[in-house]
C-alpha cells in the first residue's frame, strides 16, 4: 500500500492497521474532494465519526489512491464500538503551507511540509521565528498498533511520535528530509513499552530513531540511517527526573554520513538507571562519532553547571560494529564523574579512518568501566 501521511492523532482506539476485510468509510463519501486545494478536514472528521461508530467487529477509514486531501489539525479522539479500527491509507494527506496559513493555535499538531525549516529559532533565531513545530504524527496512549508502508516526507519537526504506547509494530517505513532540517527527528518513543521498529529507512536532520525516557523494551532492527544524528537513547534527565530506560536493543542498522551513530546521552542533572542496552551488527560508512556516550550533554555550550548527580548507565554491549569514522575519537565514552558506567563491553569492534586526516583513529574514555572481547579498533580505554 502507498501511502505518504497522517497528522497528529490521539489515539485511544485499539488497535490501526492495513486491513481490507473490514466495514468501509470512504473520506470521498463525505464530500472530500481530493485535489489538494479544498479544505477536506470536515469530510475527515465526518467519515472518523461513522468510522468510531461502527459496531461492526472490524471498520477502516480509508483515504484513497491517486488522491491529495488539504487538511488542518484534526484530533481523532476515541474510545471507538468496533474491536478494531484500520486506517487505510492509499492517497496523500496535505498540511497547511506554513505557519500563516495555520488555523490553530496549537503549532504542535499536524504536519506541514513546507515552510516551517526557514523560520526555525535553531537555525535562524529572532522575531518571529517558531520554536514549536507540528508533529506529522502522533500516537498517545495506544495499545496494540500496527504501522507498516508509510512514507513520510519533510515534516517541519518529528515525523512520528510515541507517547505512552504498548505493544507497538512499525516496518517499511520511509522518512525523508534534509540533513539540515531542525528538529526533524525520525521516530521519537517516550513513555512506551514493548515497541518493535523494523525494515525501515530514515533520512532527518535529527536523530533517526530516539528513545526516551520511561522507556522499556525496544527492538529496533534492519534500519538504514542518514543523514541524520543517528539512533540515540536521550536526552535523559534535563529537569532532574529519575530516569528509567531499560532492555533496548538495537541490530543491523546501517549508518551512512550521519553526525553520530549510536549514542546515549544524559544531562548532568539527571539520576535514575540506563540498562541492559545492546548495540549488534551496526555498520557505519563516514560517520562522526561512530560510538558515544555523552553524560555531559547540553544544549548551548558552557551554560550548564556542574552538579553532584548524574544517571547510571550500566549493560551496555557493542558487538560487531564495523565501519567508518569521520572524526579521530571513534570510541568516545564520556561517563558520569559522579556515577561511572558499568558493565560497558566492546566485543569485536573494528573502525577505520574514512578520510586521509587521521592516521589512526583513537579511543577516549572518562569513568567507563567494563570488559574487551576480541579485536577491539581503535585501542579499547575501558577501566577493567
Amino acid at each position: 500500500m502507498d501511502s505518504l501521511s497522517i497528522s497528529y492523532a490521539i489515539c485511544v482506539v485499539s488497535l490501526l492497521t492495513i486491513s481490507i476485510s473490514a466495514k468501509e468509510f470512504n473520506v470521498l463519501s463525505y464530500g472530500a474532494s481530493g485535489n489538494g486545494i479544498t479544505d477536506d478536514s470536515l469530510a475527515f472528521m465526518k467519515a472518523w465519526k461513522d468510522t468510531c461508530s461502527e459496531a461492526a467487529s472490524s471498520a477502516s477509514l480509508v483515504i484513497p489512491k491517486g488522491k491529495q486531501f488539504l487538511v488542518h489539525p484534526l484530533i481523532f479522539t476515541g474510545p471507538c464500538k468496533s474491536g478494531t479500527i484500520n486506517v487505510m491509507l492509499s492517497g496523500t494527506i496535505l498540511a497547511p503551507n506554513g505557519p500563516d496559513q495555520w488555523n490553530s493555535s496549537d503549532l504542535s499538531t499536524w504536519l506541514a511540509f513546507e515552510g516551517w525549516w526557514d523560520r526555525s529559532c535553531r537555525y535562524h533565531p529572532g522575531q518571529g521565528c517558531f520554536t514549536l513545530a507540528p508533529t506529522a504524527l502522533r500516537f498517545q496512549n495506544c495499545n496494540n498498533l500496527k504501522m507498516l508502508n508509510t512514507n513520510f516526507h519533510n515534516s517541519p519537526q518529528t515525523h512520528v511520535l510515541l507517547l505512552g504506547c504498548q505493544n507497538v509494530e512499525l516496518g517499511f517505513l520511509n522518512i525523508q528530509s534534509p540533513g539540515t532540517s531542525p528538529n526533524t527527528d525520525g521516530i521519537h518513543i517516550q513513555f512506551g513499552r514493548n515497541v518493535s521498529i523494523h525494515n525501515s529507512q530514515i533520512a532527518d536532520g535529527d536523530d533517526c530513531i530516539s528513545i526516551g525516557d520511561k522507556t522499556y523494551d525496544i527492538k529496533i532492527n534492519d534500519i538504514k540511517c542518514g543523514p541524520g544524528h543517528g539512533v540515540s537513547i536521550g536526552s535523559l534527565g534535563r529537569d532532574g527526573e529519575a530516569v528509567q530506560v531499560n532492555n533496548i536493543k538495537v541490530k543491523r542498522v546501517s549508518f551512512h554520513g550521519t553526525t553520530n551513530g549510536v549514542r546515549i546521552k544524559t544531562w548532568q542533572t539527571g539520576r535514575g538507571l540506563v540498562q541492559n542496552v545492546t548495540f549488534t551488527n551496526i555498520n557505519f560508512t563516514a560517520v562522526e562519532n561512530p560510538i558515544i556516550i555523552d553524560q555531559y550533554y547540553c544544549d548551548k555550550l558552557d551554560s550548564c553547571k556542574p552538579t553532584d548527580t548524574g544517571v547510571h548507565i550500566n549493560d551496555v554491549r557493542y558487538s560487531k560494529l564495523i565501519g567508518t569514522s569521520q572524526t579521530e575519537v571513534a570510541i568516545n565514552l564520556n561517563c558520569s564523574n559522579n556515577v561511572p558506567c558499568t558493565g560497558i563491553t566492546l566485543d569485536n569492534v573494528r573502525l577505520v579512518s574514512a578520510t586521509h586526516q587521521f592516521n589512526q583513529l583513537v579511543s577516549s574514555c572518562n569513568h567507563a568501566f567494563g570488559l574487551n572481547r576480541g579485536i577491539i579498533e581503535p585501542k579499547s580505554c575501558l577501566k577493567i
